[in-house]
């Protein structure tokens, strides 16, 4: 065997294992052989268009693998596009080129899985080019006519060709990978000076700068502000950012504000907007400081929250520039001046009923009940509320009534009513929690006991909570203070009724953030009736437990 056959044996065994390996999930194509043309046979047999890529698969010894076993992703770009790509670089055709910049390009324009338009969507693709990058998709609206384009570089022409080692995308341009860090490109715009300058004084400059061969550490996502933003919040110079900032004088300390700051706009992992908006929040490189995201009328938000029933405005990423793919990572574009928000602890009240979904219903909420009917597994009519699909369990119920018994002392007469337990019954619900300052909180679950309801445990983010919660169960006698003690509260106006707060437990929430609380039936305990929940409260456990109780009408009350 000539060195020549070696090298291309070699190759092919070293992407065989790259499509081993892919952590993707494969599409249901036929991997036996096949009477299908391969790609590389599919770019000979349309020569007048794939010519001079395929000239390209020739010179770096890519055509024997990409006419062998397989599946792949192929984005093919036409004479056209290649024509236009060598002009860029000076060479006269294919042989003139770079060879080692021509091997690099043939990988970006791979990937080692078969991923079709399906899975394109405002963002990544899933799975990372054989060059190690990942491409981004979207859609183009241009003259009345939508296309996909492709890393903002091309435009598919023509999707989804099957051929016998994978799939095809033909495209109008050559793909060019980032060559640049994250550091080097933002210190390449001068839009971005100032926060580039603060990167630099406080040793981020170095971390954005380096491309980690070990791809589980290299990757990192940088927000930034433009100057643009910084003058709009009244810092127009680095030295004004400074000022206002460093407070120890030293920005290369952790504990320096303007360190903090930094920090504060890195997050770990390569996240597109794409993958920003799939989380409620996301952790940053300042230390259990997270931020929260929204996707709001199609724009992406951070940071836009409610606190003590007061709206925080967020801030807007821009889409148009942001996605900036960098050889470590992405980087995205702030049009406004953020910083984390250090906060004490602080009591939150949640009232289970007031999801978006029935407030998005004025003919229903607080006004009369309504059902909302899960009709598959997949299915999930309320974001922030996930329950086990089972029998009768496919539907979650509001309930509100000035003078039904379920909801007449509940706080603002609604509540919800949850199937759990037995065997058509979930065993377990999910609910994600309003914001909750990092701190440690006493956990209370309010609801209405009611003769056959089920016993749960409560968990909060995993952690099982000391004490389970039996619905069926009333809160007993006693002043106060009695209560207290052994983990009962009257959390009403009326204190004589059905509606009492049992303490679940103590829990430290570690970064302020929306959480986890689950509802979990042990060892699938029966039940002959829902339960009816009203309330959670988190209170710092050196706050207060019994006060405020609230009225019927939601009006908190000291007394």
């Amino acid at each position: 065997m000539n060195n020549k056959a070696i090298v291309k044996a070699v190759s092919a065994l070293f992407f065989c294992s790259i499509v081993y390996i892919a952590g993707c999930k494969k599409q249901d194509y036929k991997l036996s052989t096949t009477d299908d043309v391969n790609i590389t046979g599919y770019l000979q047999k349309n020569a007048d268009s794939f010519s001079l890529f395929k000239q390209i698969l020739d010179r770096t010894e890519n055509s024997a693998f990409l006419d062998a076993y397989g599946s792949y992703t192929l984005f093919a770009p036409t004479n056209s596009g290649v024509t236009i790509w060598l002009a860029s670089v000076g060479a006269a055709n294919v042989e003139a080129a770079n060879l080692n910049t021509l091997k690099e390009l043939v990988k970006f324009h791979l990937l080692a899985d078969t991923v079709t338009t399906g899975a394109f969507k405002d963002g990544r693709l899933p799975v990372p080019t054989m060059q190690g990058q990942y491409i981004i998709t979207g859609v183009l609206f241009k003259s009345n006519v939508s296309s996909y384009s492709v890393n903002r570089q091309a435009l598919v022409t023509k999707s989804n060709v099957k051929v016998g080692n994978g799939i095809i995308h033909e495209i109008d341009h050559m793909l060019v990978p980032a060559s640049l860090t994250i550091a080097k490109q933002l210190e390449g715009n001068p839009n971005y000076s100032i926060f580039v300058q603060a990167m630099k004084e406080t040793g981020y400059y170095d971390l954005l700068n380096t491309v980690d061969p070990d791809t589980t550490k290299r990757w990192m996502t940088v927000i930034a502000e433009s100057n643009q933003a910084l003058a709009d919040s009244g810092y127009g110079s680095y030295a004004a950012l400074k000022a206002k900032y460093s407070k120890t004088g030293n920005p290369l300390n952790v504990n320096d504000s303007l360190h903090m700051y930094m920090a504060y706009h890195i997050l770990p992992g390569i996240k597109f907007l794409g993958d920003i908006i799939t989380s409620a929040s996301h952790l940053t490189l300042q230390p259990q400081e997270v931020i929260s995201t929204q996707l709001i009328n199609q724009e992406v938000i951070v940071n836009e929250d409610l606190f003590n029933d007061i709206l925080e405005k967020g801030v807007l990423l821009k889409r148009d520039i942001s996605d900036n793919s960098s050889t470590n990572g992405v980087w995205h574009n702030a049009v406004a001046h953020f910083m984390v928000k250090y906060r004490k602890p602080a009591a939150v009240f949640w009232d289970l009923s007031a999801f978006t979904e029935i407030m998005k219903l004025p003919a229903y909420y607080k006004k009369q009940g309504y059902t909302f009917v899960r009709q598959n597994e997949q299915d999930r009519p309320i974001k922030d509320i996930d329950w086990e699909y089972k029998g009768a369990s496919n539907s979650f119920l509001y309930e509100y009534s000035t003078t039904g018994t379920l909801t007449n002392f509940a706080y603002n007469y609604d509540i919800i009513s949850i199937s759990l337990g037995g065997p058509n019954r979930s065993a377990w619900m999910e609910f994600t929690t309003p914001v909750v300052i990092k701190g440690r909180y006493k956990v209370w679950v309010c609801y209405r006991n009611r003769a056959g309801s089920v016993r749960v445990n409560v968990v909060v983010n995993g952690e099982l909570l000391q004490r389970p919660i039996n619905f069926a169960e009333g809160r007993p006698g006693g002043t106060d203070a009695e209560l207290e003690s052994i983990g009962w509260k009257r959390y009403t106006e009326n204190t004589t009724g059905p509606f009492t707060a049992r303490l679940a437990g103590t829990v430290d929430i570690k970064t302020t953030e929306r959480h986890k609380l689950r509802f979990e039936v042990p060892n699938g305990g029966g039940t002959t009736n829902s339960n009816h929940v009203d309330m959670i409260h988190f209170i710092p456990v050196d706050d207060n437990q019994l006060l405020p109780r609230f009225r019927q009408d939601g009006t908190k009350i000291y007394l």
